[in-house]
């Protein structure tokens, strides 16, 4: 029953969009609640490294920007403020990453890739057994932010209240470090990597003039990066274009529309107000 429904390719994309969807908008809140933009767009990176290592030991596609990503986001987070500031190391550690994953897998003798598919993505081509990393990925890092959600959100709130509560704010960035790796792992397919940081930053900067508190966020946050996902493969689809830069930039005008909707709502009431 499930294989003929995966058999479209167009059905596992937009099932594969969902899935990243569903891991990357609640993420991506914390992500903007912390000011983590960077560091997401330097672990993003360091995922091209990661494809490197995968085709040299033909270990699985997901592996190998799984641990760097990991690796790279525990490094920066352990280095960062004892020699350099945090954007310093970031911009260090992202561009240095990207550029000898791209060298080493100029060095593969024998093996074909498309850099494109894993700089920009290319959902098309998901197969089901992708699929299935996808999901499987999008499952615990949903599981991981919903059984840690009080710890996360009072550590991003207030480190020093949170450590009063009995929370670590130092386990809690380590969770968030290990969620946005398997984000990463799981994306890359998807919109690619230099295009993950965009899934997880605009779902949640559009939702956040939305919501009113933490949880309708990052509610909201999943329900737009899902119709920038769908919405993107479809106007990819009419036009012809990349469908890993077309979700992003259906998910760009959905912020810019979310902005206009928040000030006509905001002159609207002072309006009223004023009368």
């Amino acid at each position: 029953m499930f294989d003929g429904l995966f058999d479209d390719f167009l059905v596992r994309a937009a099932f594969a969009g969902l899935g990243v969807a569903l891991a990357a908008a609640p993420l991506g809140c914390f992500v903007v609640w912390r000011r983590m933009a960077y560091f997401g767009d330097a672990t993003a990176h360091a995922a091209v490294l990661g494809i490197a290592l995968s085709l040299t030991f033909s270990a699985p596609m997901f592996a190998g920007p799984l641990v760097v990503s990991l690796l790279m986001a525990i490094l920066v987070t352990s280095l960062s403020g004892r020699c350099f500031a945090m954007d310093t190391m970031l911009g260090v550690m992202a561009h240095s990453s990207l550029a000898v994953g791209l060298v080493a897998v100029s060095f593969l003798s024998g093996v074909r890739i498309d850099l494109m598919a894993y700089l920009f993505g290319d959902i098309l081509s998901v197969s089901t057994n992708d699929l299935l990393v996808i999901w499987v990925g999008a499952a615990i890092v949903i599981t991981l932010i919903a059984s840690r959600w009080s710890g996360l959100l009072l550590s991003t709130m207030n480190p020093d209240l949170a450590h009063a509560s009995g929370f670590s704010p130092k386990r809690e960035q380590f969770i968030l470090t290990i969620a946005l790796a398997i984000v990463v792992a799981v994306a890359i397919k998807v919109v690619g990597a230099l295009l993950i940081a965009a899934m997880l930053i605009i779902p949640a900067a559009t939702a956040r003039p939305l919501s009113k508190t933490p949880e309708v966020m990052a509610v909201v946050a999943v329900i737009i990066a899902g119709t920038a996902s769908l919405g993107g493969l479809q106007a990819s689809y009419m036009f012809d274009t990349p469908t890993g830069p077309t979700i992003v930039c259906t998910s760009a005008a959905l912020f810019l529309l979310s902005g206009a909707v928040w000030r006509i709502v905001n002159a609207f009431g002072r309006n009223e107000q004023s009368a």
